[in-house]
């Protein structure tokens, strides 16, 4: 059950650190890695086939999970409703965008 918890957080590590320093693109280079080393961990400590399945898939999800965490964490002060309800443009907004078009 350790190797579980540990597989676990170390994918979650891992997704974490991708969703703060790559974009979403590096998820096709990291969840494949996440999964075959999940998968060799648990076949070198006697899991079964089915027994290791649930794993990897949940390995999988807290990794991706973690990395819409860390995705969502840099855009925090991007995200607000109300800069559309006010009117007012954001931080990286501009004004009057409408008379460079004419």
């Amino acid at each position: 059950m350790t190797i579980v918890f540990c597989l676990l957080l170390a994918s979650g590590i891992t997704g974490l650190a991708t969703g703060l320093f790559f974009r979403v693109w590096a998820l096709v280079l990291v969840s494949p890695a996440i999964a075959l080393l999940a998968a060799i961990v648990l076949q070198s400590s006697n899991f079964g086939f089915w027994t290791g399945i649930p794993v990897v898939v949940g390995c999988l999800m807290v990794g991706q999970l973690a990395y819409l965490a860390g995705a969502f964490h840099l855009q925090r002060g991007e995200l607000s409703m109300q800069d559309d309800a006010d009117g007012e443009p954001g931080k990286h907004s501009q004004r009057r965008i409408g008379d460079q078009n004419e």
